[in-house]
């Protein structure tokens, strides 16, 4: 479970809780961020950029990914992805401004075809993808619109039984009861009436899931739990957590998030005819 709180020892009665503790808000682009730098501090993913294959699936958390890696800057960041849900809509931006995937050789960025390099995968390769759900018990869900289920329906049935790493940037604002509930109830020929696109949620029941409370403990140490959500006037979506460990742990924790306030919106991308 991606919840787990094993590590967290409530205090005897009696005896002073002598933790530090904190709480922060991360907007969602400020959780992309956060997610990315804590995915790329992950031993597996150090290892395959030292010595191998890491593919960056196409997608708007996989494009702060790619930015902590490279000079690369995205002001049409809604391009790097297909499948997007703006204005109130399940769409589909045009194909002509795709931007990514990305595949890396050693650390380095290579023009080798996405689909080449993932039939080279082993078991230390690492694919990263974002997810459009998640559950407490570290399920994540994949809307996809395509019959053949575009990226991950490429992607999962190479990495699963090669044992590759499969790792899934979400953020807690994709937080949902139950994955496997939620795929059943959906499906491109289920949907009779969708906004705008039909779609089926992919269910991925053994990836490495990232969220907030993963990125926070990897790069500082804290443990962090999520107490609230959402929020009004630019704040929608917001997550609240609150960080806990020694103070020195928890003083980098809240630096840490106070460095990426302010992390720019997702502008608008053009959409698909018909979308």
């Amino acid at each position: 479970m991606f919840y787990d709180t094993s590590s967290y020892r409530l205090p005897m009665p009696g005896m002073r809780d002598d933790r530090d503790h904190a709480i922060v808000v991360l907007l969602p682009m400020e959780s992309r961020r956060l997610i990315a730098r804590g995915i790329l501090q992950m031993p597996e993913v150090e290892r395959a950029l030292d010595s191998g294959i890491v593919l960056v699936c196409r997608g708007i958390s996989s494009s702060y990914v790619v930015e902590e890696l490279t000079d690369l800057r995205f002001d049409d960041r809604g391009h790097c992805t297909q499948g997007i849900v703006t204005d109130g809509r399940l769409a589909s931006t045009v194909m002509d401004k795709a931007i990514g995937p990305w595949v890396f050789r050693d650390g380095k960025l290579s023009d080798q075809p996405f689909a080449e390099a993932l039939h080279e995968f082993t078991a230390t390769d690492v694919a990263i993808k974002g997810a459009n759900a998640v559950d407490p018990d570290g399920n994540v869900g994949i809307l996809s619109g395509a019959p053949d289920g575009a990226t991950i329906g490429m992607l999962w049935p190479i990495v699963t039984p090669r044992g590759s790493h499969l790792i899934s940037a979400v953020g807690l604002e994709k937080l949902i009861p139950s994955v496997p509930d939620a795929a059943k109830r959906t499906g491109i020929h289920v949907i009779k009436h969708p906004m705008d696109i039909p779609v089926g949620l992919i269910p991925v029941t053994s990836s490495q899931v990232v969220t907030e409370i993963q990125a926070l403990e990897i790069l500082t140490g804290v443990t962090a739990t999520h107490v609230a959500s959402g929020g009004v006037a630019g704040s929608e979506g917001a997550v609240i957590l609150v960080v806990e460990g020694v103070e020195a742990v928890v003083l980098k924790a809240f630096e840490l998030v106070q460095s990426i306030k302010g992390e720019a919106a997702v502008p608008m991308p053009e959409l698909a005819a018909g979308v």
